[in-house]
């Protein structure tokens, strides 16, 4: 019966299903699930997260630049700016978008922790 027309409808489903799933990746994979998934502009981070990052991508020369930096161009006081970079260094997202300056905060968090704990001497050298 190659002229039934539920025939070949069965036939053609699977075919469109193969083209489909060549054309569409797979959603487990690392590539689907990176920004696309995640709720929010560019997975999850938004604009204020964004420069509160790449502020701390820099390096300032003068006492007090970088505080008058959170002020004028992230509008944050200086404890809510600090409260949200410690939030932001546990983010999967600020990771992928900063890697090396979520790696160093990160490291310096913890070993500023583990240094107090490590002996009681409390010394630095």
């Amino acid at each position: 019966m190659p002229s039934d027309p539920s025939h070949r409808a069965s036939r053609a489903a699977p075919a469109a299903a193969e083209v489909a799933a060549e054309v569409e990746p797979a959603r487990d994979t690392p590539a689907a699930m990176s920004d696309v998934s995640l709720p929010g502009p560019q997975g999850g981070l938004s604009d204020r997260d964004r420069r509160i990052l790449a502020l701390e991508g820099r390096t300032f020369r003068y006492v007090g630049a970088k505080e008058r930096a959170i002020r004028e161009q992230i509008g944050l006081s200086k404890v809510a700016y600090y409260v949200r970079l410690n939030a932001l260094l546990d983010e999967p997202a600020a990771l992928r978008a900063a890697p090396s300056v979520v790696h160093r905060l990160r490291g310096r968090r913890t070993s500023e922790d583990g240094a107090a704990g490590a002996d009681d001497t409390h010394r630095v050298a």
